[in-house]
């Protein structure tokens, strides 16, 4: 089994790694492909999952973009899985997706049997399909589901974002939510100097940064306040800038990227102030963990606080999250009651083992050996 994704960061690629070694525990041979960029969390994060992928981790150069360094990264990527054999090629995200069904249609035309699946994670589904980037993803999109024998859902919002864009393919597809493991419903209790709010997720316009950073220059006009901003990416310069002109530079602390769970402890409620989303680990994450949270009502977030006293907060809006930070300071013992709610319920509902058997039924299936 081959693992294509581009950027080593954030949920999809917290996904791919619990998937492969989920896999690998199994019994599979499992590797993975990626954009050979990174920062030294990633670094850190590929080293400890090396022992577990007998097929090893490739590294390739891969843009955000479409452009000419992509032909490097198919071929480069076609002529790996050649070579190792694979019998499933499972491509993540946009660009996964691309690369990996695109590779094993080359495949099957030379006469492998491979099966070809494809998980969005949001992807190009992000993208206003009246817009121009959207009007090209989309067709892209339409002309790659003719090379998939498997469509894999993080999130039924997910699904239904692509059957309105894209269409419904002639292949299986099937709804399967991201999972977590036991070590992630040990409550993390926030460390005595934690500031009153964090963010952790990759800090581009996407994650909303600039709606938090705007919702706390109005509750610090009120009482004092601190944050943390937890995460790297393209956009984090102009965060920066904003929270300083902002008056918050002394409010706000940029601690760059750490894993998740080390990150719970630098803030006592969690904030999500994401514009879209597919169906965002850090959610799952810091509910199995117990940490209050503020979260927009968002692509599959919904589906994740169902059936709890969990409220989601409308994306783009300043003043709603200015206002339930103001509630979150004032009943925080409101909040912790609202996170071990959400807590049971996610232990109840997404697990790392559910996940991983429905997925590789999927690929049975793909290859007829279902």
């Amino acid at each position: 089994m081959l693992h294509v994704l581009r950027a080593p960061v954030g949920g999809l690629f917290r996904h791919v790694c619990d998937l492969s070694r989920a896999q690998a525990a199994s019994g599979h041979a499992v590797g993975i492909v990626c954009d050979s960029g990174g920062d030294a969390l990633t670094e850190r994060q590929l080293d400890s999952l090396r022992p577990h992928l007998a097929l090893g981790i490739l590294r390739v150069g891969m843009s955000r973009a479409i452009g000419p360094s992509d032909v490097l990264a198919y071929h480069a990527i076609r002529a790996h899985a050649l070579g190792l054999g694979v019998d499933v090629i499972h491509g993540h995200g946009a660009k996964g997706g691309a690369y990996s069904r695109l590779a094993g249609a080359s495949l099957k035309r030379m006469g492998r049997k491979i099966a070809s699946c494809y998980t969005p994670h949001g992807g190009s589904l992000h993208y206003h399909p009246a817009s121009v980037q959207g009007r090209i993803y989309m067709a892209l999109e339409r002309r790659l589901a003719r090379s998939s024998d498997a469509l894999i859902f993080e999130s039924a919002f997910s699904e239904a974002r692509y059957r309105a864009q894209v269409g419904t393919p002639g292949c299986a597809m099937q709804v399967v939510p991201n999972g977590l493991g036991d070590a992630d419903f040990v409550t993390v209790t926030p460390a005595v100097d934690a500031a009153d709010f964090l963010f952790v997720g990759e800090l581009r316009h996407l994650k909303g940064v600039d709606v938090m950073i705007d919702a706390l220059a109005q509750v610090a006009r009120e009482r004092p306040v601190r944050a943390v901003i937890v995460g790297s990416g393209p956009d984090a310069a102009a965060f920066k800038a904003r929270a300083a002109a902002a008056g918050l530079g002394d409010s706000i602390v940029f601690p760059g990227a750490m894993p998740a769970r080390e990150a719970f402890r630098s803030g006592r409620v969690l904030v999500v102030p994401s514009r879209a989303e597919s169906f965002p680990y850090i959610v799952l994450e810091a509910g199995a963990a117990g940490v209050p949270m503020l979260a927009t009502n968002v692509g599959g977030i919904p589906e994740i606080v169902a059936g709890t006293r969990t409220t989601l907060l409308p994306p783009n809006d300043v003043d709603a999250l200015a206002q339930a930070m103001r509630a979150a300071l004032a009943t925080p013992e409101i909040y912790v009651a609202k996170a071990e709610e959400l807590r049971s319920a996610i232990a109840r509902r997404f697990t790392i083992t559910s996940m991983s058997l429905a997925i590789l039924q999927l690929y049975y299936g793909a290859l007829g050996q279902g």
